[in-house]
């Protein structure tokens, strides 16, 4: 197996948090296409990352959300995907993967509305664009903080420390440069941490946002999905008829998965408890050839 086949096999088992990383490094790339290499800049249009001016992002409404998957360069996209990583992993241990998608895009929405606002009553003169899903980890970030925040995690070169010590020391970092530099981002950044926060108070309150983004996710995967057949019901009693009489017996019929049925539900479950890297180089060949 190459490469090739590798990666897709790990962006078709990953579950959510891969894939966000990989939609991320997809966007990166087709994005290439709005940088100068004359001026070592990104230049991206105003239908495409979120303007700080109402009106425009008003026309342009859909930029609320593909801001989130954009980046001004390769290091700014390398530290985001490491933290995304980082937090969706930990999101995941309290949360769904529907419900990380949804904190990601409504995180996003709600940053994006936070920003423009700020520079329409705060900076009305200035004309600024955002890009980066760093409001949108700040939320995934900041949902696991606020529902876990005595949670214990291992830094490289620190040691052991809570969770809610990482998320005071970005906070404070955040409001020391939101005058400094990149006003618009660290604005951004805190938004994005305030609705992670409300997400899960609201949550625990019966109340849960991301549910209209799962409905939303799920038409459209129903609608795109390669297997449209739906599954026949299974019934534990089969009917037989005898010929001699009139008589209608029901059995019990048991059911016997095969041998490769067995083997991918164990792969499967290896990789909910583990991931997808945690396979062997057989187990991933396996797989792909299971592949349809």
């Amino acid at each position: 197996m190459n490469i090739l086949d590798d990666i897709k096999q790990q962006y078709r088992f990953g579950g959510m948090n891969q894939k966000l990383i990989f939609w991320n490094i997809g966007c990166f790339l087709v994005s290439l296409i709005f940088y100068q290499f004359s001026t070592g800049r990104f230049f991206f249009p105003n239908w495409l990352a979120l303007s700080g001016d109402v009106i425009t992002s008003v026309t342009f409404p859909w930029t609320y959300i593909t801001y989130a998957f954009l980046h001004g360069g390769l290091f700014h996209l390398i530290f985001n995907l490491i933290v995304l990583n980082f937090a969706g992993r930990l999101f995941q241990t309290f949360f769904s993967e529907k419900q990380l998608l949804g904190v990601y895009i409504l995180g996003a929405i709600f940053s994006g509305l936070a920003y423009v606002l700020a520079y329409w009553f705060i900076f009305p003169s200035y004309n600024t664009i955002l890009v980066g899903a760093s409001a949108s980890i700040m939320a995934i970030l900041f949902a696991t903080v606020t529902y876990a925040p005595l949670m214990t995690v291992r830094l490289l070169l620190i040691g052991y420390v809570k969770l809610w010590h990482i998320a005071t020391v970005i906070l404070i970092l955040d409001v020391l440069q939101i005058g400094l530099n990149n006003t618009g981002g660290h604005i951004s950044h805190l938004a994005g941490a305030l609705f992670g926060f409300i997400f899960v108070k609201l949550l625990r309150q019966g109340t849960d946002l991301t549910k209209l983004i799962s409905k939303i996710t799920d038409f459209f995967m129903g609608l795109f999905s390669k297997n449209k057949t739906s599954k026949k019901k299974y019934t534990p009693f089969k009917e037989i008829h005898i010929n001699k009489g009139s008589r209608i017996y029901k059995t019990k019929t048991p059911v016997y998965k095969d041998k490769n049925q067995r083997q991918i539900d164990e792969i499967l479950d290896k990789i909910s408890r583990s991931g997808y890297d945690s396979l062997t180089k057989e187990e991933k060949e396996f797989l792909f050839q299971q592949k349809e």
